[in-house]
């Protein structure tokens, strides 16, 4: 493949990621999720779980939260009037894996160490 190719490819990648990217580049975001993956991804967390383990506000917990969720990186489980949400680990965080990996199939296809 030439480098045109490669690039319209990494191209594409970074338009199906950009959603994500702009997700978890969120340090309050990534703060949540990290609190998130320190649980059973099949049980998951209240808003006032992590609002208590991130000390930021109920609003500011579900604001985030939804766009973690509209991204696809997090997943909400219904118990009655009870929302839990959890980890998706079936994520569109795979289209970052593919992105790397495109980017380093490049680099190592069209630039020497020295030019690195």
């Amino acid at each position: 493949m030439n480098k045109q190719d490669q690039l319209n490819i990494i191209r594409e990648d970074f338009i199906k990621s950009q959603k994500v990217l702009l997700a978890i580049g969120d340090e309050t975001r990534q703060s949540i999720l990290l609190v998130l993956m320190g649980t059973d991804c099949q049980t998951g967390l209240r808003v006032g779980d992590i609002t208590e383990q991130t000390h930021l506000s109920r609003p500011a917990v579900s604001h985030h939260l939804k766009i973690l969720r509209d991204a696809g990186v997090i997943l909400m489980r219904k118990e009655g009037t009870k929302n839990f949400y959890y980890i998706n680990v079936r994520t569109e965080l795979d289209l970052l894996a593919t992105l790397v990996s495109d980017i380093n199939q490049f680099m190592q296809d069209f630039y020497t160490n020295d030019e690195i």
